[in-house]
This record gives C-alpha cells, structure tokens and sequence, in this order.
C-alpha cells in the first residue's frame, strides 16, 4: 500500500481477507448473524489458543492496519471476506481447504478434523466458489463503495454435507451415521453477503451441488480421491 501511495495513480486497493476475520469469536445460542461489522475476537484466541487460533488473528491485524493505513493517507480500500473456498485452482497443487472439503469422501479423519474444527470456530461451514470470489474481487476494484464485504455463497454443516455427498456419490460410502453429537445439524451462526448482493453482485454458485461441481474430479487429479 505504500508502493500504491508513491505511486499516486492507483486508485483504488481491494484486500482479500476471509470471514475467519469476522466469525472466530464466542457464540451464543443459535441464530447468531454475524455481519460486516463482526470482527473475530483476538483476546480470545490468543487466551484460547486451540485449533487454527493464529489464522483469524492475523487475518484481523491485517484488515486493521490496511484500514488505518487507508483513513491515514486516503486511499480507497475495499476488503473482501471471503468464507471456506471450493472449486478448482488453475495448478494442480493441493490447497489448504480442498483437501478437508473432500475429507468427507477421502475418509482422510485428519482432514476432517480440520473441516469440524471450521465448524466450531465458525459456526457452520461457510462455503464460497473460487470463481465468485474472484468475480467479487472485479466487482469490488470496478463497482462496490468503500468498506467490507463478507463473500459467502452458503451456510451449511458438515452433517448436511454427509448427507448430500452420500446421496450424490454413494461409491465412496460416506459415513452419516458416526457424526451425530460431533458436529451440527443446523448452523447456529450464519454470514450473509447481503451488502455485496445489494450493490449489484450475483452469486453464481449457491447450492451444494454447484459448489461442488467438478471437485470430484479435481480430488481425484490431486491424488486425495481414489479413481
């Protein structure tokens, strides 16, 4: 952002952050709906500090020192929350998140370890296709105002996952029937992209049998499935 303000021709900055920034925080009861203006609690991680602690608390530290390095020498900053991204990458690498999203028909039980620790710390598991995320990064350099945006596609959980993988790939027995008590049935916290979507943005894939078009095949080029 430096370079950006030297430069003195750039516009406008769009930082991709994530929702980990926003829904790392305690929830209470059900039906929390965590917004633009949630922010993930970095005291209590950093107290806690289980699970995948040290990615929301960077991820905010980030978004704050851009949106004060922005306010202090006006620059227009727009920052993208996108949530747990599926779909293919144009290498043949594996990522991150992939190989927990297919951990449900790799059987990999480490994987899906971190796909319920997701769960936990979000509250579902807030799902986003690659390619609206990358629409939304156009979207928001060309159309959107200033401020943050929360990408997300769906919030689901890993139990309906099971059980939409199950139904649509029954080669891979997925196992609906050890995950009650370990995982939720609904979301008890969701994060709608309400404000992308009001400025003009559309989502282009919104169920799960959308988000996981072509994911299969993908797991199966990276190795994580069997053919």
């Amino acid at each position: 952002m430096r370079s950006c303000v030297k430069a003195g021709t750039v516009k406008r900055v769009v930082l991709t952050s994530s929702t980990a920034a926003v829904s790392s925080r305690p929830l209470e009861g059900n039906g929390n709906v965590l917004g633009e203006d949630s922010w993930s609690d970095v005291d209590y991680l950093t107290a806690k500090r289980t699970g995948l602690w040290a990615y929301p608390v960077s991820k905010v530290l980030i978004e704050r020192a851009a949106t004060e390095f922005a306010a202090e020498n006006g620059v227009s900053l727009v920052t993208l929350c996108p949530s747990v991204t599926v779909g293919e990458a144009p290498d043949r690498q594996v990522y991150t998140t992939v190989p927990a999203i297919l951990s449900l028909l790799s059987g990999d039980e480490e994987e899906l370890s971190v796909l319920k620790g997701i769960e936990r710390a979000s509250g579902s598991v807030p799902l986003v296709h690659v390619e609206d995320v990358c629409r939304a990064d156009i979207f928001a350099a060309e159309t959107a105002a200033d401020g943050r945006y929360i990408v997300n596609g769906l919030d689901t959980t890993i139990a309906d996952m099971a059980r939409f993988l199950a139904d649509k790939y029954p080669q891979y027995n997925v196992d609906t029937n050890n995950l009650s008590g370990d995982v939720l049935e609904k979301p008890i916290a969701l994060l709608p992209s309400t404000k992308l979507e009001k400025e003009g943005f559309e989502f282009k894939y919104k169920m799960l049998e959308k988000l996981y078009e072509n994911m299969v095949e993908y797991g199966k080029e990276l190795g994580i499935l069997t053919n």
